[in-house]
């Protein structure tokens, strides 16, 4: 193995088997819980909820360790008006047509459509960015690498923390999404990659049926044994 400078693994927990069990058992049945939802209450979220859930984020694993993301929360109200006349500027031409029918009719289920009034009402907005260059600190324009799938998995923890955190969330990418950019006041090594809207459910909060149909262990995994 090539030398490279490292540190002993100290905090690593092993647990009894019993208890790994009851572990998994647990966090399966809190995060099928986590619902996306479309109605949210204008109720406030502290700031330092959300920065701990980015902090979470910013643990994920990257291709090369060069976490190729940057995140833009939003609570400002006149910032989250503009991302909602952009967002739905270009929804509207994607409900119009521009998606083609096969892509509309998979939607028809969800009940979504190009009004997205939750843009505005939700107390936090969080633009996620993917970056083509960087490195380990923010001075550094190297390559980075799997920036994609890096990127895919920071927002799944950022995603699994602020449900576990007792918030809800929508994840929301509106074609093209290049305006968020300039919203955000993000250059050119930036490319927006998800809207996250963040808060708590309104009252009249739905789940469609349609999203509550989950396929089987058998038809997402294979064991190989």
């Amino acid at each position: 193995m090539q030398e490279h400078n490292a540190s002993p693994l100290t905090d690593f927990i092993e647990y009894p088997p019993e208890e790994m069990l009851s572990r998994s058992e647990e966090f399966y049945q809190n995060i099928k819980r986590r619902h996306s939802i479309r109605k949210f209450s204008n109720k406030a979220v502290d700031k330092t909820i959300i920065a701990n859930c980015l902090k979470s984020a910013g643990t994920a694993p990257s291709g090369a360790n060069h976490q190729p993301w940057h995140f833009v929360a939003v609570s400002s109200q006149e910032i989250k008006q503009q991302i909602r006349e952009q967002a739905e500027r270009h929804e509207r031409g994607f409900y119009d047509g521009r998606a083609g029918d096969e892509w509309l009719n998979a939607l028809k289920e969800l009940g979504t459509d190009a009004d997205k009034p939750y843009l505005e009402h939700a107390p936090w907005l969080i633009a996620i960015f993917s970056q083509k260059k960087g490195g380990i600190s923010i001075e550094e324009q190297n390559q980075n690498y799997y920036v994609h799938e890096s990127v895919g998995i920071a927002t799944g923890f950022l995603i699994n923390a602020l449900h576990s955190s007792g918030l809800a969330t929508l994840t929301h990418t509106p074609k093209p999404m290049s305006f968020l950019n300039k919203v955000c006041g993000r250059g050119d090594n930036d490319r927006a990659y998800m809207l996250l809207i963040v808060g708590y459910p309104a009252e009249n909060a739905t789940i469609p049926a349609h999203a509550q149909v989950k396929k089987s262990l058998k038809d997402i995994a294979t064991f190989l044994e």
